[in-house]
């Protein structure tokens, strides 16, 4: 990697194409290695040793022959199989969803499913997708899957009810086997956002879907750990960036430029918006007002997290990147999983630890 600072992210406009959105539906450059044995479960939370165990149980359904009537096996076709087609990841943020999705991915390919029949993405990916493919496009791609996975599954508006529901329902009818982590159960998605009493048949259709695995525990990034440095000074960012990892590719953004840049990047390139980069140096952090921006702000924070990207930062501590409002509101526990996972990146970038 070369050691002078790359461009800064204001300053990219990725373009991404259908082939890249489809090319990119695999586990990100964390969670590409990890396995059911690399889960550690926590003895104080039961559930996520249960977890481990319905997962790797459900692995081996992958792949497998659907049962199918006399005219289905007679014209070769699938029916949908008896009973919900997938499991569901229910839990607070820092418990190890994603890490136990990623698993199940790699599982499937330890059985035998190559990897052109199994998909992992973020929910805003696949939603995304069918924006590039068109919906019926996108069922007649990933039906020909065997394994769906959906990481940070929410429903922000009732359009993504509606699509999701339609999407998942056709999937399951093909036979593909679906699997999602969201911290929100599958009957309450969307609460606290829109009127999502108007929309409870999509819903239900929706959670009809999946068998629902609780995964309960606190946030591994931070137990036991100390409390995360402070920022360090404007004028001290770029040095201290300079000298600890004159050996990675570094990336230099003020706050303000590279918020109003996320605004005209949709969140489903912010995984090429980052590519290549090993360390965001970010300067003057503000506490963020709009909910809009807000939103965006956390899928960045996740896709930094999926990269393992550090950070090293001025202003504003990430605990005070979202207003008491935000972080009591219909969409707390994204800002929540995004304040805990910048937390993890800034200790990691300032005190050189591996980011949990």
């Amino acid at each position: 990697m070369p050691s002078d600072a790359a461009a800064p992210l204001a300053e990219r406009t990725p373009q991404v194409t259908v082939d890249d959105l489809l090319a990119g539906l695999r586990p990100s450059f964390r969670f590409a290695s990890v396995s059911f044995d690399s889960y550690i479960p926590d003895p104080g939370h039961p559930s996520q040793a249960e977890a481990v165990a319905a997962l790797r149980e459900f692995s081996s359904t992958v792949g497998a022959p659907a049962s199918s009537s006399f005219l289905g096996r007679l014209f070769g076709g699938r029916t949908k199989p008896a009973g919900p087609a997938g499991i569901y990841l229910d839990g607070g943020f820092g418990v190890g969803k994603t890490h136990l999705l990623a698993s199940l991915y790699h599982a499937a390919g330890e059985n035998g499913v190559p990897e052109h029949k199994r998909a992992f993405g973020t929910f805003v990916e696949y939603t995304n997708l069918v924006g590039a493919l068109s919906f019926r496009k996108t069922v007649e791609v990933l039906s020909d899957y065997q394994l769906v996975c959906i990481d940070e599954f929410e429903l922000d508006d009732a359009g993504d009810t509606t699509l999701m529901s339609r999407l998942l329902r056709e999937l399951a009818d093909a036979g593909v086997k679906l699997a999602a982590t969201s911290n929100t159960l599958p009957g309450s998605l969307g609460e606290g956002r829109f009127a999502a009493t108007d929309f409870k048949r999509e819903i239900q259709v929706l959670a009809d879907q999946f068998r629902v695995i609780r995964v309960d525990g606190e946030d591994y990034r931070h137990r036991g750990l100390p409390e995360a440095p402070a920022p360090l000074s404007s004028s001290q960012v770029e040095e201290f960036a300079t000298e600890h990892y004159p050996e990675k590719t570094r990336v230099v953004d003020d706050f303000g430029p590279l918020c109003a840049h996320l605004s005209k990047v949709h969140p489903s390139r912010y995984r090429q918006l980052i590519s290549g980069v090993e360390v965001l140096v970010l300067k003057d952090v503000e506490t963020i007002t709009g909910q809009s921006l807000a939103l965006r702000f956390v899928v960045l924070a996740d896709r930094l997290y999926d990269q393992d990207v550090k950070i090293i930062a001025s202003g504003e501590p990430f605990d005070a990147l979202f207003t008491e409002e935000m972080l009591s509101g219909g969409y707390m526990k994204k800002y929540h999983r995004a304040v805990s996972r910048l937390t993890a990146l800034a200790r990691a970038g300032q005190m050189g630890e591996q980011a949990l």
